[in-house]
């Protein structure tokens, strides 16, 4: 067998894969995020694309701009973070939120305490601010939103929709809810007042109080079977003995009571006593 070293393609394969590997640690050192966490194919296939649009040839080279260039640390930040969300996403799971366990929630407890993790541009917490305020519970609900993103933090605070985002809002909802102005929709001020909205970043940052019910949906798909591991681990011990965590159509847990939890209902997953 000949000398590794001595095929140019190798070669150039090593060399990518060192360059990539460089600055994955260069970014956790200037930003705290983590990417190896993050499936390494689709990650490293987003941010080549982003790097080739401004001409850079390396991530090193890409690196040394984006430190001095907080439009180029943003839009990182804005590919990196997969901001993609809509009202009442997978609508029948709401309603079972809405018919089924919030009910239930409120019997046992005067207060709930709601977080709404990886939340986007906002759309998620506010179709729980609307489900809750349905309900006649609004006002008894502590309602967090957070993401690693701050400029969809800036866009959820704003709570400006275009028309594609409210597709599945049921037309009561839309109508008591929004207003329509230049073609965009705004979110009800009562609504806004609800949502407090704050950075984290759900791999480095420890969670908060003990929740009624965490909603993270579409979001583990982006990350590696450990850093999922870890999360849902974090996230039971985040919530309340019979608390809820309430995951995407896609991230279904096998085997929940590793972490605690048992199956309520199809991706809905309670806190073990």
């Amino acid at each position: 067998m000949g000398d590794i070293r001595s095929n140019p393609a190798t070669n150039l394969r090593f060399s990518e894969d060192e360059d990539f590997a460089k600055f994955i640690v260069d970014i956790k050192r200037l930003t705290s995020i983590d990417l190896s966490q993050y499936k390494e194919n689709q990650m490293r296939r987003r941010l080549t694309t982003l790097r080739m649009k401004y001409g850079y040839k390396t991530f090193e080279e890409y690196f040394t701009a984006l430190s001095g260039e907080p439009r180029l640390r943003n839009e990182f930040l804005d590919r990196m973070t997969i901001n993609v969300s809509e009202f009442w996403r997978n609508p029948n799971r709401w309603e079972v939120l809405k018919d089924k366990f919030l009910p239930k929630l409120i019997e046992d407890s005067s207060r709930l305490n709601i977080w709404s993790a990886a939340c986007s541009t906002g759309e998620e917490p506010y179709t729980l601010a609307m489900i809750l305020d349905s309900l006649g519970i609004l006002d008894r609900t502590a309602l967090l939103g957070t993401d690693l993103d701050e400029g969809v933090l800036a866009k959820a605070k704003e709570g400006v929709y275009l028309e594609r985002s409210l597709r599945d809002v049921p037309r009561e909802y839309r109508e008591k809810y929004f207003v329509e102005a230049d073609g965009a929709f705004q979110i009800a001020d009562k609504l806004k007042k609800a949502v407090k909205l704050q950075k984290q970043n759900l791999l480095l940052d420890s969670f908060g109080e003990k929740y009624d019910l965490i909603v993270c949906r579409n979001v583990m798909i982006y990350f590696t079977e450990d850093a999922k591991h870890i999360l849902y681990g974090k996230f039971a011990q985040a919530l309340k003995p019979g608390g809820l965590l309430f995951v995407g159509s896609t991230e279904q847990i096998f085997s929940p009571g590793q972490y605690g939890l048992e199956t309520a209902e199809t991706f809905f997953y309670r806190r073990l006593e």
